[in-house]
């Protein structure tokens, strides 16, 4: 009878707990590596351009949104709020009309609403690309003073929340 060399009984359970355990802190790692606001100047309705340079240093947000849109029209008065509560404080805001939505209803949505806030046009739809190819409306970054992503909100975000990041990003 052939006699084989066995490993002890613990061996493989440590070296399962070691694979999941290195797992788990290369996607901690991956998660605390916030993604930088892409480089994207936007074209107000107004005909101004919005540059990156204009807005770094400061807490912004980017909604993009369309006036077809149900969810997006229903949280525009809760943007409009959260903007006027912290715009004194430096909140800078870009309402991005999808390329979809036909300027003119884009300017007549503004005009009649009067959006505080900057309202631009991504006609072509390069803006939502380069926001890692945004489709789904509405869908809001924050963006910290140093030009990260804070948070990406997809559908009507949670404003108790959004605000209290909003606070910890302007005052932190």
């Amino acid at each position: 009878m052939q006699q084989t060399k066995s490993s002890p009984g613990w061996i493989k359970p440590v070296l399962a707990a070691v694979v999941i355990a290195a797992a788990g802190f290369g996607g901690y790692l991956s998660l605390n590596k916030r993604q930088a606001a892409p480089e994207v100047t936007f074209l107000s309705i107004k005909g101004d351009k919005i540059s990156p340079e204009s807005l770094r240093g400061k807490v912004v947000m980017v909604n993009f949104w369309a006036t077809s849109c149900t969810t997006c029209v229903g949280e525009m008065p809760k943007m409009v709020d959260t903007y006027n509560k912290f715009k004194g404080q430096g909140l800078e805001f870009v309402a991005v009309a999808m390329s979809y939505d036909p300027p003119n209803y884009v300017l007549n949505y503004a005009e009649t609403r009067q959006l505080p806030f900057k309202v631009a046009l991504d006609t072509d739809g390069s803006a939502a690309k380069a926001y890692g190819n945004v489709a789904m409306t509405p869908t809001t970054f924050v963006i910290g003073k140093d030009g990260k992503i804070l948070k990406r909100y997809l559908g009507e975000p949670d404003f108790p929340a959004l605000h209290k990041l909003l606070e910890e990003s302007l005052h932190g």
